[in-house]
């Protein structure tokens, strides 16, 4: 390993001085007896200052390093160790991610740190208390939470979702991630909420509401541009400036001064050549100065370089925390590299956070959380962000009663989520089988024991797992005897097969067999839809996936497709109720699907390459340099498939209903922009059961020196379930900053004038309602400064000039 890495005797005598600081300190800044002199200040009783005089320079250094990592299940000698002695101080919460240092004579508490952007990551067994269990609700993925378009469900879950948080002793959890979904590949996706980042910031804004309404932390991440896994602890990617604000860091604005979540997580990639964990300007300039952030800027797991440059660039916290971190430290203070004033920034910071957390309140926490309410939200959650893609003839809903043929390994091994550090050690998981068999339907038998049966059979052989972040192993579907499944298709009323995909933490998926069907799917698909259609029965099949997958190449021989994405530990009832009609589908795509994995802009040069060159690693985890380059500019998602007139198989924005809605007249305020205008029309329900509908509002700019989509979504709203004939009107605003696109040439977000198009419409493509405005005059919005440029220019798509 490199000399930072390299211990020193004299360095560990010296960090040892701080392991005073390690040792256990109770609530509301009240020390152990004995700890403490009166005469010493008390963090919460005097001021922030006089704490940070009394504190020693490493103690200092303790505050900004964490306590390390020590999972159960990982090989020896993968991870780097933390400072000595810190692995012997008890955890507060097994299985969380990170803690930070207490220094107990200044009543300074130890934080704990959590995973879990779909539900609290903890060990669910404690081996000191063998009386009772640690689970935590496993929620829908982002991705389905975002499908719903509904913030104040998604508020909601955060509430509950927060609710376990401070049950379970936690100060901050380490989510929502908010990444943009650039290629279908990208292997956390699920974690993620969409291609766009007003769905990306407005969802984690609900969601950092509700979790920070129960008085505990978020920490959003991953800031920023950390789009693929590959390589990621050593990859560069070459971004535009426009691109990087008008797409892949406006989200995080939004979710920022919309919510100002307590942290933000630095990722682990670079950005034009600088760690975004070490760019000053990044973490400075743009979050602190120009977006208001007030709060503390943590790095992702053993993320970065240089601890030195991490600090100097604001990254308060260094976790979960190294020796090598701490002696580099303490090294750069002694040469100058590090002044006690950027220190002493860092170290205010992290006190701050503290002051406000749970633990040094003193909040009462039981390990007790209400996961029977919160499993209620979970479902409810779930019903509302499935998207239902395909509906002919009215294949759906199924009525009561109905005999069902339930094939599909994952119908009975529903996926709840994806892997790593996005997974949830939960008490259960609803199969679809189960799911189905609650409301009523019946589930042949003989399927189910044959697929029981091969499911054990099959799990039995894997090998043990031993990195448990790793993806989990794919079980290849089980191919049923054609005779059965004739003989299936006579004696069921339908058939339901369920396709799953699971990926995670550490690796993207890959194009044949996970974004493509596999030939052993292909095939049973092909048998049952020709055996159930020549028997005259109707075949649905269920998406039980994390990300977007081909289905254009197979749709047609489904009657009805649900997208069911990865729906939490209540997955099964959540599938039955819709399939069922107990709840009208209302779900639309956060993230296009295209028509083939040839049709995304670049798609062959993601996730990227290694450099020439680049010396292979010691340990596995900090990967090889590599780089990547965001040719296709803002040109992500539906922006690019609506620009280029590329047809997706299912457009951003799509998704069907059991019902029919009218949009009435779109009208504007105003005929001429000036300051803000307001747009609105009126939804009815023009079916025969109550829904809702999603109404996107999208705006198309005039033609001006800037390259512009097609259309760029603005605003959105999902109506209250509708009964049929009822009406209700939404209304939208524009501001400023909607008209504008970011000049990089003048550092600053301008609208250029001319005519305006406003669109309502169901999706993207399918535009109900359209009107005009006039914008007199060019406007400047904002002014910026150059900030993380390129090196050199990004050859970048653009419309060919006319």
């Amino acid at each position: 390993m490199n000399k930072e890495t390299a211990t020193s005797t004299a360095r560990w005598a010296v960090a040892a001085l701080g392991l005073l600081g390690a040792t256990a300190c109770s609530p509301a800044g009240k020390t152990e007896a004995g700890q403490a002199g009166s005469s010493l200040p008390q963090l919460g009783k005097a001021s922030l200052q006089a704490v940070l005089a009394a504190l020693t320079t490493e103690e200092k250094v303790k505050l900004v390093v964490g306590m390390g990592f020590y999972p159960s299940g990982f090989p020896a000698g993968m991870l780097p160790p933390g400072d000595p002695g810190d692995r012997e101080v008890p955890e507060k919460v097994p299985g969380a991610a990170g803690r930070t240092h207490a220094i107990a004579r200044l009543g300074i508490p130890s934080l704990t740190l959590s995973d879990g952007p779909a539900g609290v990551r903890i060990d669910p067994k404690r081996s000191a208390d063998t009386t009772k269990t640690y689970y935590a609700t496993a929620f829908p993925v982002a991705t389905l939470l975002a499908s719903s378009w509904d913030t104040t469900l998604v508020r909601q879950v955060g509430v509950a979702f927060g609710s376990e948080v401070r049950d379970f002793g936690i100060d901050v959890l380490l989510a929502p991630g908010m990444n943009i979904h650039r290629n279908p590949l990208g292997g956390r996706n699920f974690e993620y909420y969409s291609e766009d980042p007003l769905i990306a910031g407005s969802m984690a804004a609900a969601l950092v509401g509700g979790v920070q309404s129960n008085g505990v932390g978020t920490s959003i991440k991953h800031f920023a541009v950390n789009n693929q896994e590959f390589n990621r602890m050593q990859l560069n990617s070459h971004v535009s400036e426009r691109a990087l604000r008008e797409i892949y860091l406006k989200g995080f604005k939004i979710a920022v001064q919309r919510a100002q979540p307590w942290t933000v997580m630095s990722s682990y990639n670079k950005v034009n050549g600088t760690y975004t964990s070490e760019s000053p300007e990044l973490l400075t300039e743009l979050l602190r100065k120009e977006w208001g952030f007030r709060g503390l800027v943590m790095t992702d797991w053993y993320g970065g370089h240089d601890a030195v440059a991490q600090l100097k660039a604001g990254n308060d916290l260094l976790e979960p925390g190294t020796h090598a971190q701490t002696e580099a430290i303490l090294a750069g203070l002694k040469s100058g590299q590090l002044t006690a004033a950027q220190l002493d920034t860092n170290a205010i910071r992290v006190l701050r956070l503290v002051l406000k957390s749970p633990t040094f309140k003193g909040v009462k926490y039981t390990s007790q959380p209400a996961l029977k309410a919160d499993a209620a939200v979970a479902r409810r959650a779930a019903a509302d962000g499935m998207v239902l893609l395909r509906n002919e003839g009215a294949a759906l809903p199924l009525p009561a009663g109905r005999k069902v043929a339930l094939f599909g390994n994952t119908s009975y091994n529903l996926i709840a989520g994806g892997t790593g550090s996005g997974n949830v050690n939960r008490a259960y998981t609803i199969s679809i089988a189960q799911g189905l068999g609650s409301a009523g339907y019946a589930v042949n038998t003989p399927l189910s024991q044959a697929y029981g049966s091969y499911l054990k059979a099959e799990k039995a052989k894997l090998p043990p797992t031993k990195n448990p972040f790793a993806p989990a192993p794919v079980i290849a579907e089980m191919a049923p005897p054609a005779a059965l499944v004739r003989q299936l298709a006579h004696a069921s009323d339908v058939a339901v097969l369920t396709l799953g995909r699971s990926a995670g933490e550490g690796g993207d998926r890959q194009v044949a067999n996970d974004f493509t069907l596999t030939t052993a799917e292909q095939a049973l698909l092909k048998q049952v839809a020709a055996a159930f259609h020549g028997a005259g029965k109707r075949v649905v099949v269920v998406l039980n996936v994390g990300g977007v997958t081909e289905v254009a190449s197979w749709r047609a021989q489904a009657d009805a497709i649900l997208l069911a994405w990865q729906p939490g530990q209540e997955g099964g009832y959540a599938v039955a109720d819709v399939l069922s009609g107990k709840i009208n589908p209302s779900g639309k795509l956060a993230t296009t699907f295209p028509m083939s994995y040839a049709d995304i802009p670049y798609g062959a040069d993601f996730p990227g390459k290694l450099l020439a060159g680049g010396a292979k690693p010691a340990n596995a985890l900090m990967g090889q340099p590599s780089e990547n380059t965001y040719s296709e500019g803002i040109y992500v998602g539906y922006r690019y498939y609506n620009t280029f007139k590329k047809q997706p198989a299912y457009a951003f924005g799509y998704g069907l209903s059991y019902t029919t809605f009218g949009y009435g007249a779109l009208r504007l305020s105003a005929a001429s922009f000036s300051g803000s205008l307001t747009a609105s029309l009126t939804v009815t329900n023009t079916g025969k059961v109550a829904g809702k509908e999603v109404v996107q509002l999208y705006l198309s700019a005039p033609a001006g020196p800037l390259d512009k989509p097609a259309s760029e979504l603005k605003a959105f709203a999902k109506t209250k379930l509708l009964p049929p004939g009822q009406s209700q009107t939404l209304t939208f605003t524009l501001k400023p900053a909607d008209l504008a696109s970011f000049n990089t040439a003048s550092s600053a977000w301008v609208a250029d004038a001319g005519t305006y198009s406003v669109q309502a419409g169901a999706s993207s493509l399918n535009i109900k309602q359209r009107a005009t405005f006039q914008l007199p005059a060019a406007l400047m919005v904002e002014k910026s400064r150059p900030l993380l440029a390129p090196p050199a220019p990004v050859n970048e798509l653009k419309v060919a000039k006319r």
